[in-house]
């Protein structure tokens, strides 16, 4: 009879196992739709920008375009204004030295 007692409580023991290996499996699959319910969330926990659509980069091009043309014409009246203040005090010092060789 113990032999018979024996295998009772090795099926037991084996039953035991396998019924705790069952249980780990099913909280896997729970656990698993569970997670597919949820939302996925990113790892990271910050705010991410949106990013620009293409009429912004549209108005932020058209405005370096502008802004671009304005620098080239300020650029282009400062050259002109600094050449007739060249011309004019190249004049005036002729003028000058005319002036003084007259005396």
């Amino acid at each position: 009879m113990s032999d018979a007692l024996e295998k009772a409580e090795a099926a037991v023991t084996e039953a035991s196992v396998n019924t705790a290996a069952v249980q780990i499996a099913l909280a896997a699959v729970e656990l698993a739709k569970v997670a597919q319910q949820q939302p996925q969330q990113q790892a990271c926990q910050h705010q991410h920008k949106q990013g620009r659509g293409a009429g912004e980069w549209l108005a932020i091009a058209a405005a370096v375009c502008v802004g671009g043309v304005g620098i080239a014409f300020a650029s282009i009246a400062i050259a002109i204004g600094a050449t007739c203040a060249t011309a004019c005090l190249l004049i005036l010092r002729s003028l000058w030295r005319d002036h003084l060789k007259g005396r």
